[in-house]
């Protein structure tokens, strides 16, 4: 009766089942120009002559770049604000423009300095001046001032006390007189007094 005869180790790894290859990775996207320079491709790819606001603007970088932040909004408004701060962008009726290199510089606020006249070489500039009043110049070979003697009042002077002199006393008042005949000694009760009834008539028969 005839054996088989046992297969050998290289007819075994060629009979195990090959593995798929890894899949690969996704590409990492592109990395982002900085925002100043998407902004100012954007407005020069418009080419509007009143500028592009700021929704027109955000339009034209999505579409060229995808790819964009979360943040995307937030952060154009923080660069367009910084960009317009810094004289790198111009605002017009809320559209945002490329500033006129041949414009005048952007007068500030209040009135301009007066420019300084040149000073000589060599020149010390003196020490600044206190505040306050300086004091007055004495000679001091002059002789002491006389103390000031006080004078005591004229008089011819009116005398009068300084203020408001006191209010007099009235006199000369008449008698007060009462409805009820009481003595003028006597306290006034409170409230109304009453009424004084008229004496009864005795009626005489017919």
């Amino acid at each position: 009766m005839a054996t088989e005869e046992p297969k050998s180790n290289n007819e075994n790894i060629c009979s195990a089942p090959v593995p798929p290859p890894p899949a690969s990775a996704p590409a990492p996207a592109p990395a982002l120009p900085p925002y100043p320079e998407m902004i100012l491709s954007a407005i020069e790819a418009l080419n509007d002559k009143n500028g592009s606001n700021k929704s027109t603007i955000s339009k034209h970088i999505e579409s060229t770049y995808g790819n964009l932040p979360p943040a995307h909004s937030t952060l154009l408004t923080h660069h367009l604000n910084r960009m317009k701060a810094t004289g790198q962008l111009a605002m017009l009726k809320n559209n945002y423009l490329k500033p006129d290199p041949n414009a005048p510089p952007r007068r500030g606020r209040g009135r301009p300095p007066k420019p300084k006249p040149a000073l000589p070489p060599g020149y010390v500039p003196p020490p600044p001046r206190p505040r306050g009043r300086p004091p007055k110049v004495t000679d001091p070979l002059a002789p002491p001032a006389p103390p000031k003697k006080k004078t005591a009042p004229s008089s011819t002077g009116s005398g009068r006390k300084r203020g408001r002199p006191p209010k007099a006393a009235k006199t000369g008042a008449g008698p007060v007189s009462t409805s009820t005949g009481a003595p003028s000694g006597a306290p006034r009760g409170r409230g109304r007094p009453p009424k004084v009834k008229p004496a009864a008539t005795a009626t005489v028969g017919a």
